[in-house]
């Protein structure tokens, strides 16, 4: 992953960051406020000749103290100087038991004993460390060798009384705190890159990047208002979703000028339900209708139309009626507005949808319908569930696949690239439907908006509050 990879994990998962970060910092309060507090009582003990006659004694001395220093600090910590401590002090603990609390280090090179005592009282952990380094030094002198004279070779010596400690040892507040917050911001960035890592959801033009070789010919960004208002080319014309559509349209006429495509026609699809396949076929029959063009939308999803729903027109008749023969192409046709843009709605479902599609009607239909209108644009089912869609597409120009961010994953967008090449037939480009905005583009829209309201006409001026909840029709057959 590179750098920019990161700061789009860091920004896609940063709920979940400083959520779990926070959990991190909470957890570290809690153990410091449970905690009960230690103090650390210290003392010294040093080992030294008691004497001798020459250099080469004193020297002799000195070495054998430094040779048996470690004996003496393990000796620090056994029954023999603990269990007077115990007693001494009137203790209800175990010589084990004690241990646990007193330790001996030695500074490195020196003759040193430090004793360490760590209780929850700091005037008896001082006590404990005063008189454990008292019996040592009784210790040392019964365990040292005696020369002829009886006079030990070695002598201990308390160089540090134990104090009563003021400062407790633990709990470490500052520490703690900044161990839970490393800890937790490093979980939740870890389970961030984790869970991205395993997300195989299409978000990105990237993501389609690894799903296929077929370029994003278009992104829509997301829009809250889209489920309550989803036909923007009519209720909100200037928003940033409405010129997303009008640059679907350009890169479109530039995309069958490039593949040489010679049909009128073509299909938008999605992988599974849900990406707003049909909600992409209006705007973009729309928008090519705005642009000029006399443009026919045929609703193919004889599965699941909503085409008719969304536009407020009848959907009893329809494509179906046509095929069967119960009704003329003219008959079913339904303007909307006053432009060049008509529909043909589902009519009632079939039993059998994919080989009414595959039929010689439907050939004949599409044939009629191209040389009468400019563009043809069928709303067909999703490709994963059935095959109505791949059908489609090789009898026109090929398909747009709408894929919803957050919707589809990669296998999905692969597997239905891979249905289309089966049966030959041309995918023509991407459609990144529910995109996330960026700041880029939040920018344009509202330069867009200022735009709209400083220069256009009086009647084309929509805002979010004023969107009009139906669509304007014609003479609806």
């Amino acid at each position: 992953m590179e750098l920019r990879d990161y700061v789009a994990v860091l920004r896609k998962y940063w709920v979940s960051i400083v959520a779990i970060t926070l959990i991190g910092l909470v957890g570290a309060t809690m153990v410091t406020l449970l905690s009960p507090p230690t103090y650390t009582a210290r003392s010294a003990v040093f080992l030294a000749v008691r004497g001798g006659d020459s250099a080469s004694e004193l020297a002799q001395g000195a070495t054998y103290a430094t040779n048996q220093v470690r004996s003496y600090a393990q000796v620090a910590t056994t029954p023999t100087v603990l269990q007077p401590v115990i007693t001494k002090l009137q203790l209800d603990i175990t010589p084990a038991k004690l241990a646990d609390s007193v330790s001996a280090s030695i500074p490195t090179n020196t003759a040193l004993i430090e004793i360490a005592v760590v209780d929850g009282d700091p005037e008896l952990g001082a006590r404990i460390a005063q008189a454990t380094s008292e019996q040592l030094v009784t210790t040392v002198e019964q365990l040292s060798p005696a020369d002829s004279n009886g006079k030990r070779a070695v002598v201990a010596t308390i160089v540090t009384p134990a104090t009563i400690p003021l400062e407790k040892t633990t709990p470490r507040t500052v520490l703690n705190l900044a161990v839970g917050l490393l800890s937790g911001l490093a979980l939740g960035f870890g389970q961030s890159v984790l869970r991205n890592t395993l997300d195989r959801s299409i978000r990105t033009e990237d993501d389609v990047v690894r799903a296929t070789d077929h370029s994003v010919i278009a992104k829509v960004p997301f829009d809250p208002d889209a489920a309550e208002h989803p036909l923007v080319m009519f209720t909100d014309p200037h928003s940033l979703r409405a010129e997303a559509y009008r640059k679907l349209r350009t890169n479109l006429q530039f995309l069958q000028v490039a593949n040489g495509t010679e049909s009128n026609s073509f299909v938008v699809t999605s992988s599974i339900a849900g990406e707003g396949k049909s909600t992409t076929s209006i705007n973009l029959a729309s928008t090519l209708a705005e642009g000029g063009k006399k443009v026919l939308l045929i609703d193919a999803d004889l599965r699941r139309s909503t085409v008719a729903k969304y536009l407020n027109i009848e959907g009893s008749v329809g494509l179906t009626t046509v095929l069967i023969g119960r009704a003329a192409l003219e008959d079913v046709v339904q303007p909307i507005g006053s432009g060049g843009f008509h529909v043909v709605a589902a009519g009632e479902i079939p039993p059998n949808p994919a080989e009414l599609l595959a039929s010689d009607a439907m050939r004949r239909l599409l044939a009629e319908v191209t040389a009468v209108y400019d563009i043809v644009v069928i709303d067909a089912a999703p490709l994963l569930p059935v095959t109505d869609a791949a059908i489609l597409s090789t009898m026109t120009g090929g398909a747009l696949i709408v894929a919803g961010s957050g919707v589809v994953t990669v296998p999905e967008l692969e597997d239905s690239v891979a249905t289309l090449d089966q049966v030959n037939g041309t995918t023509l480009g991407i459609v990144l439907n529910k995109a996330k905005v960026g700041n880029g583009d939040g920018y344009y829209y509202h330069y867009k908006h200022e735009s709209a309201a400083k220069g256009a006409p009086h009647h084309d001026r929509l805002h979010r509050s004023t969107r009009p909840t139906k669509v304007p029709a014609g003479n609806n057959a």
